[in-house]
């Protein structure tokens, strides 16, 4: 750089695009964004001017054309309602007359925000690819939370189509969840407890250290 500007490490760069540090990486490797300089130790390096550039391009760029349909179940045990969720997926999107659909099937709770494909999902949609995702249940996406996750995509040129089959929203999965929810629950308890315990203990050895100074040092009064 010929002159002095302000640059940023790849974790503010990253949170400043609203994408991982790892996307930074791969858009490196595609040759869709890189680092202004490098330091003595190989760091990556980018410039504010850059960045505002970058984003700038990106909301001048092409609008979302592709077309997901997210398939989920909580257990490999579930597979046949997996692909039944797809199916009834299938029969909607030729319905639609929707071309070029792709199909997403993950395994994996509904109350797991570190699923793989669904965070491939999110960060696609925030990188403005998805025009539509389409899902036959609400809770295939997330258990909780999904109107969150409704207006992040909104906010991103995506549009959420929801069939709300009812039938496909297994019962027995609802139940694993609320078990997942009263043992959480349950062991953040039994660590309040254990805490409040130790904090009685600590309080006790702190009153009975007082005391004994007390008693090796009379105050001036007595």
């Amino acid at each position: 750089m010929g002159f002095m500007e302000n640059t940023m490490s790849t974790g503010k760069a990253a949170k400043l695009l609203g994408v991982t540090a790892k996307t930074l990486q791969r858009w490196e490797r595609e040759g869709r964004l890189i680092p202004a300089a490098r330091t003595g130790t190989n760091r990556r390096l980018y410039t504010e001017s850059q960045i505002r550039e970058f984003i700038g391009l990106r909301r001048l760029g092409a609008v979302p054309t592709r077309l997901v349909a997210y398939c989920r179940v909580s257990s490999a045990a579930q597979k046949p309602d997996l692909a039944n969720q797809r199916r009834v997926l299938e029969e909607f999107v030729v319905a639609r007359g929707l071309a070029n659909v792709e199909f997403i099937e993950e395994v994996g709770g509904g109350l797991n925000f570190k699923r793989k494909r669904f965070l491939a999902l999110m960060d696609e949609i925030g990188r403005g690819e998805i025009k539509t995702l389409i899902l036959a249940h609400r809770d295939r996406l997330t258990r909780f939370g999904f109107e969150w996750f409704e207006h992040y995509a909104k906010t991103h040129g995506c549009e959420i189509l929801v069939l709300n089959q009812e039938r496909l929203s297994p019962e027995q999965e609802m139940v694993q969840d609320l078990m997942t929810i009263v043992h959480c629950f349950s062991s953040r308890l039994h660590g309040l407890r254990n805490y409040r315990k130790k904090l009685d203990e600590l309080l006790k050895q702190d009153v009975a250290h007082d005391a004994q100074n007390q008693d090796r040092h009379p105050s001036a009064d007595e």
